[in-house]
């Protein structure tokens, strides 16, 4: 739930469950003891939420079997992902809530991108259950001041959340056409809006629309296809026109297991210099004082 791919999950009880808002659903999401996953959800909301969640972890789909059509017998790399990685999935957000989130976050990590969120639902979204509030609608935000978005933290992005909203206002049917559209005319259309650009389009037509020939590159892709393929010194469009090429029409199930992978490897790396200081750090200090009781 925290890897990138939508940002309203937070973990609840002590850490054993995970809470997500989105649309007009709530939920908690639990491995149950026999490995099967358990859903729960306020009782008012236990009928929409049950309609919803299938669409929403898009469980018509058999990601074992997409995973398999892959190039993973010839690529060691990929082998190695997806053989660590085996139960991913690609979510299948609310398109109109996917911009909205991926629209935040540029340059930024995932927390300050879940705060901007919860601080944009919390100003401007329609109430779902008790204090949880849904992302404001894109009508609702062709309404509020720039000054109002800066508030909840969006910075520069105000900017680009405010013309984005006034573009979509005068595009009705915006998000069926999306859908309906091709995986590189409805990606020319997102990267045409203020602020949006190719990684982040490709980011909401993977996670917002199913359209899985996406191979949205950030720093950890630059990373991944720099280390593992080779590919140093690569612009991000040439990255991504090689992920397309090499990984096929499922470029974007691929790019997640790459994510996922170097993302890990990455924390754990950090995790290991973290820990290598303050042991020098240590050593240092013993050394300092075992110096002074000799003096």
């Amino acid at each position: 739930m925290g890897g990138g791919q939508a940002f309203r999950w937070r973990r609840v009880e002590k850490g054993e469950a995970w809470q997500g808002v989105w649309g007009g659903a709530v939920a908690r999401v639990r491995v149950g003891r026999a490995g099967e996953v358990e859903w729960s959800a306020p009782l008012e909301l236990e009928e929409r939420v049950g309609a919803a969640m299938g669409d929403y972890f898009a469980a018509d789909t058999d990601f074992a079997a997409l995973a398999d059509q892959l190039p993973w017998r010839t690529d060691d790399v990929l082998k190695k992902r997806i053989q660590t990685w085996g139960g991913l999935r690609l979510l299948r957000q609310p398109l109109g809530e996917a911009l909205l989130a991926f629209l935040c976050s540029s340059a930024k990590r995932i927390p300050h991108i879940m705060q901007m969120c919860e601080a944009l639902a919390g100003r401007f979204g329609e109430p779902v259950w008790g204090s949880v509030r849904a992302l404001p609608t894109w009508a609702r935000l062709a309404e509020a001041h720039e000054s109002e978005l800066r508030a909840c933290g969006l910075g520069y992005r105000a900017r680009f959340v405010k013309l984005t909203a006034e573009k979509l206002k005068e595009t009705p049917g915006w998000e069926a056409m999306i859908r309906g559209a091709s995986y590189a005319e409805a990606h020319d259309w997102l990267a045409a809006l203020p602020g949006v650009g190719p990684k982040i389009a490709d980011c909401v037509l993977l996670f917002g629309a199913a359209k899985y020939a996406a191979f949205p590159v950030d720093t950890w892709i630059l990373r991944a296809m720099a280390e593992r393929y080779g590919l140093r010194g690569w612009r991000p469009a040439q990255v991504a026109q090689f992920g397309r090429a090499h990984f096929g029409p499922l470029a974007g199930l691929a790019q997640q297991f790459l994510f996922s992978g170097e993302r890990k490897e990455g924390k754990m790396g950090r995790k290991g210099r973290k820990e290598d200081k303050e042991a020098m750090e240590q050593k240092r200090a013993k050394g300092t004082k075992e110096r002074g009781v000799g003096r």
